[in-house]
């Protein structure tokens, strides 16, 4: 298993939800260094919640972040424990905050998570939808893709046993069935 998870999440047929699945396509049509993965989650939120309790010492999470600025903004998050504190859980959210929480639910978390997240400009109609994203997001995908792999190149550099060590799930003997 990989150190490294960057993870995309978004609804594509809702406009500039599909921010997250776009960088993360991005990235991986790309080079990648080593010990990263890369996944288009979508609308999988239990899927990412699974997944991130399964080793990974950095996850990277691509999403749209609302915060009332200029459509394509580009934010860097790191959520804090106390920010993800709540009564209720539900394995159907896909917010980074949602997941999350599930996330120690299940009985595990991720040692580091960072959110790249982009200002959206339109998730279409409500009921319709909208396919695509708005010209300002479409703009921010690469710079979102550099931002993710730069984040992600410090960490290994910073982490440089962690590229190369075999995690404790990959180490497991497997079990034989005769």
């Amino acid at each position: 298993m990989n150190p490294v998870l960057v993870a995309g999440i978004g609804n594509t047929f809702h406009g500039d939800d599909g921010f997250g699945v776009a960088v993360a396509r991005r990235m991986a049509d790309g080079p990648l260094p080593d010990g990263i993965d890369v996944v288009d989650f979508g609308i999988r939120g239990l899927d990412l919640a699974f997944a991130l309790t399964g080793g990974y010492r950095l996850a990277v999470l691509l999403d749209t972040v609302q915060r009332g600025e200029h459509p394509g903004t580009l934010y860097v998050i790191e959520p804090q424990c106390a920010d993800l504190e709540a009564d209720a859980v539900s394995p159907h959210q896909i917010d980074p905050a949602s997941v999350l929480r599930l996330t120690r639910v299940l009985g595990g978390a991720c040692a580091q998570v960072l959110l790249i997240g982009c200002e959206p400009a339109t998730f279409g109609d409500a009921e319709e939808g909208c396919v695509g994203l708005s010209v300002a997001v479409a703009a921010a995908v690469d710079r979102a893709a550099a931002m993710a792999g730069e984040l992600v190149g410090e960490w290994l550099r910073e982490h440089p046993a962690a590229a190369t060590a075999p995690s404790q799930q990959s180490m497991q003997p497997l079990e034989q069935t005769s």
